[in-house]
């Protein structure tokens, strides 16, 4: 699909849905346990259907008895039988619902073969591999399909903290459920923590305590069994940002639904928003929230002086290069940005408009239809339904924040 959006600015309340990436956290731990749990203001999205797929595919089942509420029977810690095929699992484009999924299936299914759509397989997965093999695992990559099989144990587990937080957050899903203590050692400063800190979160509504060491970056993880619970999903900052990002720098977009004590990362975007609102150059370092760059280059790219992007070389693993992509949609819009290997510099000024691509993202997507509201003329975004993975009523509410865009 694509749109063409005619520049206006947008007014009006809005709630983002609720956040995927505690939405992900929730649902496995409530088909880890042994129960039943409930999960409210649990907004669908193809992410999301991902992780369901997995937790089908894990032993759990679920069903949507109302509208945005999800009742999940977990898998438990039932008897494997020997010799039971390998499960598969069908992790969609979400890194997320991969990185989670692999440990999981060692522990309770022996293994299981991994597929993904997009880019999804060639995203970082050495650490957990190089860790797994360490472990006597099988580990075999073809063709797109990931097949692992073995069993994790008891013991020390050390990854590079600079890759991906969800490495951690997925061993500290899966090695409670072992019969012995296990430690998670990041070897480089680990990056991204408070998506670690959601991971704990969860990991408590469900009865199992994970303790932070006094070393920073060590966890000590004890046996535990996961007991159901019943949760509300709180509303997305990583969304909100995109609806910031339209409203800057004023306050016309009354977004509301947000937990200003959230352990969300992406909530940092309220503080990065005032200090860009000032005029002037900028630093700002991306390292603990790599998802925020594109909506704040559009706010970069509409004020006045130059902003500079550090520690940003993580964004070119997500869905797309979301460096390079970003940079890409600044320019073709009619701003100025110049990408480095770490970094991406936009220096302020006017958008005016264009055509735009999509890049196979739909933080791309979202980010250019914020952009939008501050060109001085039209902009074509091709491939606009990439928000489904997401967002899927994110054209709804632009619309009803006085959005003007017609379907090409």
């Amino acid at each position: 699909m694509d749109v063409r959006i005619l520049p206006r600015p947008l007014r009006g309340a809005v709630v983002p849905p609720p956040g995927k990436s505690a939405l992900h956290r929730l649902i496995l731990c409530a088909g880890l346990s042994s129960g039943v749990s409930t999960i409210e203001n649990a907004a669908r999205s193809e992410d999301l259907d991902a992780t369901l797929r997995c937790l089908a595919a894990l032993g759990g089942r679920w069903e949507e008895p109302a509208p945005r509420v999800l009742r999940i029977a977990g898998a438990g810690r039932g008897p494997r039988q020997e010799g039971e095929p390998l499960p598969r699992f069908d992790c969609g484009e979400s890194g997320t619902t991969l990185r989670f999924f692999l440990p999981a299936a060692l522990v309770l299914r022996g293994g299981g073969i991994f597929t993904g759509r997009g880019r999804l397989m060639e995203r970082p997965l050495q650490p957990y591999l190089k860790l797994f093999r360490e472990k006597g695992i099988l580990c075999q990559q073809q063709d797109g399909v990931l097949t692992v099989r073995g069993n994790l144990t008891p013991g020390e587990y050390r990854l590079p903290g600079d890759v991906s937080s969800q490495f951690f957050s997925g061993l500290l899903f899966a090695l409670p459920l072992l019969d012995g203590a296990s430690t998670i050692r990041a070897v480089t400063p680990l990056e991204s923590a408070d998506y670690v800190l959601m991971t704990q979160k969860a990991l408590r509504l469900a009865g199992v305590a994970t303790a932070a060491q006094t070393e920073p970056g060590c966890f000590q993880v004890s046996p535990a069994e996961y007991r159901p619970f019943a949760a509300a999903a709180e509303a997305d900052w990583s969304q909100a940002a995109f609806w910031l990002a339209a409203a800057f720098p004023g306050e016309v977009i009354q977004i509301n639904g947000l937990n200003f004590a959230s352990v969300q990362g992406d909530r940092r975007i309220e503080d990065f928003f005032q200090e860009l609102s000032a005029p002037g150059d900028r630093v700002i370092d991306l390292s603990s929230c790599p998802d925020l760059l594109p909506p704040l280059a559009v706010m970069a790219a509409v004020r006045t002086g130059t902003v500079r992007f550090v520690h940003a070389e993580r964004t070119r693993l997500k869905e797309s290069d979301r460096l390079s992509a970003s940079a890409a949609l600044i320019n073709a819009l009619g701003g100025t940005a110049r990408e480095a290997p770490d970094a991406l510099e936009v220096r302020g000024g006017t958008l005016y408009g264009g055509a735009v691509e999509n890049f196979h993202d739909h933080r791309i997507v979202m980010a250019a239809a914020a952009a939008a509201a501050h060109c001085t003329e039209p902009v074509v975004i091709r491939g606009a339904d990439a928000v489904k993975k997401s967002y899927p009523s994110f054209w709804d509410d632009y619309k009803r924040l006085g959005g003007d865009l017609d379907v090409l």
